[in-house]
């Protein structure tokens, strides 16, 4: 008998073989049966979709689960317009904070103001305490003189601005939070996710670099699913530098590791090491994405994260370990870097690997052959273009706007294509993110890239069979198909005949896990 029939709707199962079934069925939670096979299942309950459409749950490829939720708990500054408005939020915040500790700030972003605040601006209103204003991209922070006054020699700074490298160093001064409250920033994340039809995520980063919250992170992860306090499945990205040499066989070629061995794919269906985590560059938001031509209207290109030559060695070092890579790339000299690195990696010790790209935010057109011949996947963030699209144009310009964030380009190349949010970056809801691939329209009405159109049922592909696959999850999500995972979405319309333009206001009647409800 099955625990769960659904029946009395459309459900879309993402499988080229039988596209759109009436029933289903769930046993132990997994798919058992679909279609006529499942209708005529006796079952313990039933769900009656009266007319609404079923959909596999949508699998987040780039989230950051414990920032998502911390920074849901700090003071914001957003939108950022207005400098006396944000130091008073500064100044309330470091009044609540206890004498000589931390003031953690979100929701800063330069653009709006069209400047930086400074350091003296910042000590007007740190009350004694460290103030750390955390830049939405994640790849630049603001500190006050207290904070400046213990970095560390060699630290670069512009006044109070730090970026990529050496805003990890502020990050290691400021962590570690407790698990408790990672605990609590992972649940509350998870839980904005699940509302959103999110019902697996990849965590893009955990332990170190400019992504970590402590050494022991995976503690956090693992404490919050013990307490049944982990809403969605999670597969946690090493943050690279956590891995150190190790003294193992010469046979076994793997020159670093995190103690015991552990990488790629250990865990459960519910938790599991995921990539290993390398930045090869910053971000567009912050203009430190690394380009080979400069942002227009400057004569400035972005940075590296590092040396390319350490890069390089830290990509090949992680595949010959054994490790999928994901490396974060924004700008297409980055790219050229990973990519580079990758062939590198591929032909010192050929392996199938299935590497990442994350973000592929800028890339050229000699390039997408390129992820094609290696195998590389390209993990996007649609929703970037909704949300700063109009920036990212201009500051492209019109010879490099189309190249932004592309979604046709990669599948007509032959290259695998999985979608996400990068949350909390964006906000990052699924519905949304398929919308804007389908129309390429930004929140600002501009039209960039139309050549980089999906139709909707490849933008539902990118974020459920493809994203699945670029998790190493394909043989248990994205599809609902007898053996996988019963991890579904109820929405009250069809995406495949909703005008395009309001894909995003379809309801979310609920998100299933295992056949069970939120």
């Amino acid at each position: 008998m099955l625990d769960l029939r659904i029946e009395n709707g459309t459900i879309l199962t993402m499988d080229p073989g039988l596209p759109v079934v009436r029933a289903l069925g769930v046993w132990r939670g997994r798919v058992f049966a679909v279609g006529d096979a499942a209708a005529a299942m006796p079952a313990r309950d039933v769900l009656d979709l009266r007319g609404a459409t079923v959909i596999p749950g949508f699998v987040d490829a780039h989230v950051h689960l414990a920032w998502t939720g911390l920074k849901a708990r700090a003071a914001s500054v957003a939108p950022s317009r207005d400098a006396e408005a944000m130091l008073r939020v500064i100044a309330e915040a470091a009044l609540r904070t206890p004498e000589g500790g931390w003031v953690d700030v979100g929701g800063y972003d330069q653009r709006p103001l069209g400047r930086h605040l400074t350091a003296a601006e910042l000590d007007s209103v740190s009350a004694g305490r460290k103030v750390f204003v955390t830049h939405d991209s994640g790849h630049a922070c603001l500190v006050n003189s207290a904070v400046l006054a213990m970095l560390p020699d060699g630290v670069r700074h512009e006044d109070a601005l730090l970026t990529e490298g050496d805003m990890a160093a502020v990050r290691r001064l400021r962590w570690p939070y407790a698990i408790a409250e990672l605990v609590g920033a992972i649940e509350h994340a998870g839980r904005e996710c699940r509302a959103q039809g999110v019902t697996a995520v990849s965590e893009a980063g955990i332990a170190g670099g400019l992504v970590g919250h402590t050494p022991v992170e995976l503690a956090a992860y693992q404490a919050a699913r013990e307490a049944g306090r982990l809403p969605v499945r999670a597969r946690l990205m090493v943050a690279a530098d956590v891995l150190h040499s190790v003294a193992a066989h010469p046979d076994d070629d793997i020159p670093r590791a995190l103690d015991l061995g552990v990488r790629t794919g250990f865990g459960d269906e519910w938790l599991s090491i995921g990539a290993l985590k390398v930045f090869t560059d910053g971000g567009m938001m912050a203009r430190t994405a690394a380009l080979t031509e400069p942002y227009a209207g400057t004569d400035d290109g972005g940075v590296l994260a590092d040396d390319p030559a350490a890069l390089t060695e830290t990509i090949v070092a992680g595949h010959r370990a054994g490790w999928q890579l994901a490396v974060h790339a924004i700008g297409d000299r980055a790219v050229d870097l990973a990519l580079d690195a990758i062939a590198l990696a591929q032909k010192l010790k050929p392996a199938v690997a299935r590497h990442r790209i994350e973000h592929a935010g800028l890339v050229r057109p000699d390039q997408l052959a390129r992820f094609a011949e290696l195998g590389v996947t390209a993990v996007v963030q649609p929703d970037f273009l909704w949300c700063f699209g109009d920036d990212y144009a201009q500051i492209m310009g019109p010879g490099r706007a189309d190249w932004l964030y592309r979604g046709a380009g990669f599948l007509r190349s032959g290259v695998r294509l999985a979608a996400s949010s990068d949350r909390p970056v964006t906000e990052g809801p699924p519905l949304r993110a398929i919308q804007f691939m389908a129309a390429r329209l930004t929140s600002g009405g501009r039209l960039v890239g139309a050549d980089e159109r999906l139709s909707v049922a490849e933008a539902l592909r990118a974020y459920t069979t493809g994203a699945a696959a670029a998790c190493g999850w394909e043989d248990d999500l994205g599809a609902l198909t007898p053996g996988r995972l019963a991890d579904f979405v109820v929405l009250e319309e069809n995406p495949l005949e909703t005008e395009v333009s309001r894909i995003a206001e379809i309801t979310i009647r609920d998100t299933y896990l295992g056949g069970s409800p939120q």
